[in-house]
């Protein structure tokens, strides 16, 4: 079985096959460049150092979301891209399992944060005992509320926090979790298309692929240009009651 795995949910980006559950190779950028530029040249040189050819491939695993929406569509439009080319099916990995599934075998809680600003982070609560468990689905919360969850909940575990939300809410972390913890070293502390293909690998095999054609990342929340016209549209509806105008609906009745 043949993965390819892509990851550009944020900064890092990152490519990796996966051969009958090994790792064959895996290319991963962290510097300020566009995905868009990076990506396919990154899979063409990683291919031609395998000596492998697209249409060799059985899936394609890609991170999901959430994540940058920018990133996100992009990872998915290149993995459509190859997917239809080649006629073989997507994987969708949430970004949050992919993450905490690099950590295969840790003690403890696992707690993958990416940054969502203003206070917020994407991540999900996982742990393994027998097997990969997923505790909490990936999901976008405050830091505080999720800080309180897990003083609440772990029950005296240590939780490991990793990704660039941990690292941006260090500070918090430091000041109000009151069970053990650690932050991940630098090697587990970014996304990683090594994971996205692991963890895409295994789902293939129980057979959880969609086409390349219904493919869609999971960007759990509105995008910031869709957040302020639901805003302005709010505003927009509220100055027409203010200036005494009835809005109706298609059926003639007030809106």
């Amino acid at each position: 079985m043949k993965v390819l795995g892509i990851e550009c949910s944020s900064l890092t980006a990152s490519v990796a096959v996966s051969i009958d559950g090994e790792m064959a190779a895996e290319y991963t950028l962290n510097q300020k460049k566009t995905h868009s530029q990076t990506i396919l040249p990154m899979i063409d040189q990683m291919l031609g150092l395998l000596e492998m050819e697209a249409g060799e491939l059985d899936g394609i695993a890609v991170a999901a979301g959430p994540g940058s929406f920018t990133g996100l569509r992009i990872g998915a439009a290149t993995a459509k891209g190859i997917g239809l080319v080649i006629r073989k099916p997507l994987i969708h990995v949430p970004t949050m399992d992919a993450m905490a599934y690099g950590l295969f075998g840790a003690e403890g809680i696992l707690c993958p944060m990416l940054d969502a600003r203003r206070g917020n982070v994407y991540t999900g609560i996982y742990e393994y005992r027998d097997s990969f468990r997923v505790l909490k689905k990936q999901c976008l919360i405050s830091v505080k509320d999720l800080i309180a969850e897990l003083n609440e909940s772990a029950e005296g575990k240590r939780v490991v926090f990793f990704g660039d939300g941990a690292d941006a809410n260090r500070g918090l972390i430091e000041e109000t979790v009151k069970v053990p913890y650690i932050f991940a070293a630098a090697p587990s502390n970014r996304q990683r298309a090594a994971s996205v293909a692991a963890l895409g690998e295994k789902l293939l095999l129980e057979g959880k692929t969609v086409s390349a054609a219904d493919f869609a990342p999971d960007y759990l929340r509105k995008s910031q240009a869709e957040r302020e016209r639901d805003v302005a549209e709010k505003l927009g509806v509220m100055d027409q009651l203010a200036a005494g105008i009835v809005v109706r609906n298609p059926d003639g009745t007030d809106a």
